[in-house]
């Protein structure tokens, strides 16, 4: 891989990390980490390293955000 591509991809999950932590509503805080893990295993692709990505995809970008929207709908938060 290129170092382009690397930096794009480290930028693309920078990006996302700085949305989730600037997001205060913690549902819509629940799908910008979602967004975060997809970025996460993009990167992770570009790595070489594609167990680890689908690990991060399975567990990062679904079962981690449901969890928490399940929470927040259990708990009545709003």
């Amino acid at each position: 891989m290129t170092a382009a591509v690397l930096l794009v991809a480290l930028a693309l999950v920078a990006a996302a990390g700085f949305a989730v932590v600037a997001t205060h509503d913690p549902k819509r805080q629940a799908i910008t980490l979602s967004v975060f893990s997809l970025c996460l295993t993009v990167l992770f692709v570009v790595f070489q390293a594609p167990d680890v990505a689908l690990s991060e995809l399975a567990v990062g970008a679904a079962v981690v955000p449901l969890l928490v929207l399940l929470t927040l709908r259990k708990t009545g938060k709003r």
